[in-house]
């Protein structure tokens, strides 16, 4: 049978589970009927990508793939709760390990600008405790730690930003003008996390705490606040795209209605269309990434099949032959057991085989979709 086409465009950035039998939720429904024809073994196996030679790599790969499966399995039963599960758990992992680099990042240089003193400066000055003063903007060791905490917070926030923008939120907003309310939103909260650190670290260095605590506490007390600050930030500039589609639909709707003015109708569809066309950019680009990872996961259980079957064949082989040496009804029923279950391989290989064919399809309808929606 000739192949289908060329399969180079597997280099997804999703992959699929290692094992089959932890795949029934992932696994790609398959229809009574499913033409295989024009789709060879070779061709269904090269669609998944090789794992690594790296045997650590490998390992992790695997992880991942079975990972996926199960997340995507997941999604599929619970619709409205797995969208947040995902923004959350990776809004939780961008920001912690902001908050490990600014940590690093304030562990080293600070010793860059020590050459700038070690007097207290800043605004407004007031003294707090001891000799220790209450400042917003500077620090009670000079301005190098300063600086050094706001250079180590804005390298910190320009990896962040296209972190969530484009994994966690798949946003599909003006980019520069995301960037300018981020931008803002982090001066404003760098101004209430530092109020926050202008009290404690002058309690801190009055009770004499070693400067490297002082840098973990400052990057883990302005750091959690910031989180959870941001994160509703994020909700603002980094809107759900489906349920902004609907609201200026409904709204659309409305004017049209109330027989609004022709320039309120015709405002309230251009927004209308802006949202449902980046809705439809961003529910493609996730239904095609989900269909190569579920294409992967059907090759995966495809294979397991076919690996499960050698294995019970050579074991049904291997029993035969003991039972015929040993010719005792003990080896004779084992034989016939270890028979039985090498038989139930060749069906389960044969629909497994249907649902990669089937994957394939969908995952190349999905990509055709996903094709038309980026060149909206």
């Amino acid at each position: 049978m000739a192949k289908k086409k060329d399969t180079a465009e597997v280099e997804e950035k999703a992959e699929a589970p290692a094992t089959a039998e932890e795949t029934v939720e992932a696994e790609v429904a398959v229809e009574e009927t499913v033409d295989v024809s024009g789709y060879t073994v070779e061709e269904v196996q090269a669609q998944l990508k090789p794992l690594s030679q790296n045997a650590f790599v490998r390992f992790w790969q695997k992880i991942l793939r079975w990972w996926l499966g199960v997340w995507y399995g997941f999604s599929d039963k619970h619709p409205k709760l797995a969208p947040w599960i995902y923004k959350i758990f990776f809004f939780i992992v961008f920001s912690y390990g902001v908050t490990i680099w600014q940590f690093i990042v304030m562990a080293f240089l600070p010793y860059a600008f020590s050459g700038m003193g070690t007097d207290a400066v800043g605004w407004p000055n007031i003294p707090l405790v001891g000799k220790q003063m209450f400042v917003i903007f500077g620090d009670n060791n000079g301005w190098g730690p300063f600086i050094a905490f706001e250079i180590a917070v804005f390298t910190a926030q320009c990896i962040n930003f296209p972190l969530q923008r484009n994994i966690t939120y798949r946003s599909h907003g003006n980019p520069w003008y995301q960037a300018m309310w981020y931008f803002i939103g982090w001066v404003l909260v760098s101004l209430f996390t530092n109020t926050i650190w202008g009290v404690c670290n002058a309690y801190l260095t009055h009770w004499g705490c070693p400067e490297i605590v002082n840098a973990l506490l400052k990057t883990i007390l302005t750091g959690g606040v910031s989180m959870v600050i941001f994160f509703f930030i994020f909700m603002v500039i980094f809107p759900d795209n489906n349920k902004m589609a609907k609201k200026a639909r409904a709204k659309y709707e409305k004017l049209v209605a109330a027989n609004a003015s022709a320039e309120k109708i015709a405002k309230a569809e251009a927004k209308m269309n802006l949202w449902e066309t980046k809705a439809k950019k961003s529910n493609a680009e996730s239904e095609y990434f989900k269909a190569k990872s579920q294409l992967n996961a059907a090759v995966m259980k495809y294979n397991t099949y076919v690996k499960a079957s050698e294995k019970a064949a050579a074991e049904a082989q291997k029993a035969e032959e003991a039972a015929q040496a040993q010719n005792t009804e003990k080896a004779t029923a084992k034989a016939a057991e270890a028979k039985q279950k090498a038989e139930v391989f060749p069906a389960k290989i044969e629909k497994a085989f249907e649902t990669a064919v089937l994957a394939i399809k969908t995952r190349d309808e999905k990509k055709v979709v996903f094709e038309e929606a980026q060149a909206l």
